[in-house]
């Protein structure tokens, strides 16, 4: 298929420029694919010469050519374009409108001038066609026209010329060597060439425009036509830099052709860049690989966006090439700078998502190592170590050959990171120990303490004291040992032992303050212990032999100490008076009796009217010396009722003793009874009688359980005896009976439980009307009572209760 020229207007006759035209034109042929590889060969000459005609015939063009046998008028308007066919490297065609042309008139010379000057920029090679007869005119040869492009040359195109090629056309019988010369009379650097007459001689004709075609052939070479390539604009500006000429031309300018490359250079490169840009902006390897990175961490993240960004700057490279260098170096920097730019974020969150799982590896570390038991300083340092070198590895992975980007403020966040998360974790640990040595100091401490505060002895809190220092010393040494692991600065770790020390001397004290709040419980207590058992801690009988009033000192003596012992706490060693003070106080200057009215006044000066102890300081201080006396009024108050009922047991118990009737009852009976006694030992049967009476009533006393009967009380004896008494009778009656026969039966394995004895075990106590009523003790007393005395016993006190002396059986 036969190669088509693509022939196009260029600049119509009113000097409008074919923008749109030019770059269908560039598009169909290709133009912009050539790079430096590609000339451009203008022809001017006067109107209707034949140069339409010459390149048609030199470069296979389709212009239009004239009609000779319409006549002879204007048929080229303006400037045309077309592609030379068959022509190595692609070369360029333009076809400019004739001058001293009828059609422009005498005096319409400027676009004459205007395209002239056009062509001479544009072009590497320039065909001046003249005809042969004209040589040596001045108006005919257009050498004013000449003369203005040759000064043009000579100023603008500096270093780079275009070639002048002159085609005398239709040549004569004069020498060629005479008219050489006259065209070079003004310029040096041409060359001419001379034409037979393609109406007469066509064949001649057609033979040398073969040859002269063959210079256009590689004439970009050294040594060729175009052969100067200095200043060239690459192909694929020149349509911008062809509009960019004209208009300058247009608007009467001054043409600097020189700065017009670099124009049209940054223009170009400008251009490229941003297409690149916008290629890669759409680049289907960039948008998955942005996708990626969004949702984690991208394995060879580096290699595969360097390649990607490669491919595009050195598609810029290739295409801006021939352009100035200085403009192309500069618009690559620019180019290469906003694509950093645009996937910097892409990077910058590939650091992140490489961080965040360097953080969460080196925790996931350090929690195995420490659960395996490993020392947590070293394991820190290991983890770090190796978290820290995953990093650098993921940077280096994630690096870009194109960018230098430093990756220091990441790695220092991510330092930052660990350093938080090992002080948290170190912290936690730390806590956690703390915490263990704490309830292992307090389930030591706390029970023991309890214990013996409760004892209230001499020496308790020089046992305290033995004990925790003790358990303090073992805990800090077990403490030290486990701590040490951590490397932690000697400040911080002898920190961390006072306050183990200071948290056991609080779990003292605390519990210290906590038994000096139940401190009336344990005084009654106490003194229940010593009131209510003996030395063998046996219940106490209060019998006549017991002396209560010494008992009831000593009991509140034991409660005192007690007392003195939890007012303070002396856990430092120092003497204090306290235990003396109370004693000397309480006891000594205000001797306790039965009753609260027979109380003597203590000293005149009150040592315990004081809200301090001396050397005791304040902090130390568990109960004030004013509260130990109110508490000591409210102890003896609420353990009165309990010594009042030991009085009450012993006088009962005496008069239980005592079966005898008073010496004058016994001397009136014998006055009295004299007569009847001696009645008696007149006649024997009385005696007999007497006797077996005696027999009859020593068996129902035994056998109705008289005396234990009325340890309950005078009526409760009565009915509980009525009701056996016709039961015992019959009993007896039917042993004597059985005895008589020879068969005994067996007796019955205990006298029968009687109505009234059951309902006396399940009665409680009611309050006597008449007496008045006690307040509540921990103290509860049991009374017995019987017709002939009445014997008492007291269990610990407990808890205080309103209670009457003599019981009624309901």
């Amino acid at each position: 298929m036969e190669e088509d020229c693509c022939a196009r207007q260029l600049i119509y006759g009113d000097g409008e420029f074919n923008a749109d035209g030019l770059d269908r034109f560039v598009k169909e042929v290709k133009l912009a694919e050539c790079g430096l590889s590609y000339a451009v060969v203008a022809i001017m000459g006067p109107q209707s010469s034949g140069k339409s005609t010459l390149l048609n015939h030199l470069f296979r063009t389709k212009f239009r050519e004239m009609d000779a046998y319409s006549g002879r008028s204007q048929t080229t308007k303006g400037i045309w374009i077309a592609k030379c066919v068959g022509i190595e490297p692609c070369t360029i065609a333009m076809d400019l409108e004739g001058t001293d042309g009828r059609e422009r008139g005498e005096d319409d010379t400027t676009f004459e001038k205007q395209s002239a000057l056009f062509a001479l920029a544009v072009s590497d090679i320039v065909l001046i066609n003249m005809w042969c007869h004209d040589i040596g005119r001045e108006q005919a040869a257009n050498k004013p026209l000449l003369k203005t492009v040759f000064q043009v040359m000579m100023r603008l195109f500096s270093p780079r010329k275009t070639k002048l090629l002159f085609v005398i056309r239709d040549k004569t019988k004069t020498p060629f060597e005479y008219l050489e010369p006259v065209l070079r009379e003004d310029i040096q650097k041409v060359e001419v060439v001379a034409l037979s007459s393609y109406e007469e001689k066509e064949e001649k004709f057609n033979e040398e425009v073969a040859q002269l075609r063959q210079l256009f052939f590689h004439s970009i070479s050294p040594g060729g036509l175009a052969g100067d390539r200095r200043g060239v604009v690459p192909a694929s500006g020149f349509s911008f830099s062809a509009q960019q000429i004209w208009k300058v031309i247009k608007q009467n300018k001054d043409l600097d052709l020189p700065a017009h490359k670099v124009m049209v250079a940054t223009v170009r490169c400008e251009e490229i860049a941003n297409q690149k840009f916008k290629q890669l902006v759409h680049d289907e390897r960039w948008l998955a690989l942005e996708e990626a990175v969004e949702t984690g961490p991208v394995q060879g993240f580096g290699k595969r966006l360097s390649s990607i960004l490669a491919t595009y700057l050195s598609e810029y490279d290739m295409e801006a090439i021939y352009f100035d260098e200085g403009v192309r170096n500069s618009k690559r920097q620019f180019l290469e700078s906003k694509v950093l730019d645009f996937v910097y974020p892409a990077y910058s969150a590939m650091l992140g998502h490489l961080r965040s799982k360097v953080l969460e590896d080196f925790q996931v570390r350090l929690e195995q190592s420490l659960n395996k038991g490993e020392g947590f300083a070293s394991s820190v340092r290991t983890c770090a170590q190796s978290s820290m070198l995953e990093f650098e590895k993921g940077c280096a992975d994630a690096a870009i050959q194109q960018a230098n980007w430093d990756a220091s403020k990441v790695r220092e966040k991510l330092r930052r990171d660990i350093d938080v998360h090992t002080s948290s974790v170190r912290s936690a640990k730390l806590a956690e120990l703390n915490s263990t040595y704490e309830k292992k100091l307090s389930s030591s401490l706390s029970g023991p303490v309890e214990a013996l505060l409760e004892t209230g002895a001499k020496d308790t809190w020089a046992s305290i004291r033995k004990l925790l220092n003790c358990e303090t010393e073992v805990a800090v040494s077990e403490f030290s040992t486990a701590v040490a692991n951590f490397e932690l600065d000697n400040e911080t770790v002898v920190k961390m032992k006072q306050h183990l020390k200071d948290y056991a001397r609080n779990v003292v004290e605390t519990r210290a303050r906590e038994e000096a709040g139940k401190i009336m419980i344990h005084m009654k207590d106490r003194f229940g212990t010593v009131f209510n058992y003996d030395s063998d801690s046996m219940p106490r009988v209060w019998t006549g032999k017991d002396d209560i009033r010494s008992i009831t000192k000593d009991a509140r003596t034991a409660s005192l100490k007690l007392l003195s012992t939890m007012a303070a706490i002396r856990l430092d060693e120092k003497p204090d008076n306290i235990e003396n003070v109370l004693v000397s106080s309480l006891v000594d200057g205000t001797v306790t009796v039965s009753s609260s009215q027979n109380r003597k006044l203590g000293p005149s000066t009150d040592p315990l009217a004081s809200s301090s102890w001396e050397e005791v300081s304040s902090k130390d201080t568990l109960i004030t010396p004013v509260q130990c006396k109110s508490m000591w009024r409210q102890f003896k108050a609420e353990t009165e009722y309990s010594v009042t009922q030991a009085i009450s047991a012993q006088e009962a118990h005496k008069r239980s003793n005592n079966w005898l009737p008073p010496p004058w009852a016994i001397m009136a009976m014998i006055v009295l009874g004299f007569n009847e006694f001696m009645m008696l030992l007149k006649n024997p049967l009385y005696l007999l009688v007497l006797f077996i009476v005696f027999l009859l009533s020593k068996a129902l006393w035994v056998q109705m359980d008289i005396s234990g009967q009325f340890q309950h009380g005078a009526l409760s004896g009565i009915l509980s005896i009525s009701s056996r008494f016709l039961p015992t009778i019959m009993n007896l009656l039917r042993k004597l009976a059985e005895e008589a026969q020879g068969n005994q039966t067996p007796e019955a394995q205990g006298p029968p439980v009687s109505l009234a004895s059951q309902s006396y075990r399940n009665e409680t106590p009611q309050p006597n009307p008449v007496t008045s009523s006690f307040p509540e003790s921990s103290v509860s007393s049991n009374i017995s009572t019987s017709d002939s005395g009445m014997e008492y016993s007291s269990p610990p006190l407990r808890q205080r209760r309103t209670a009457n002396v003599e019981e009624v059986e309901s």
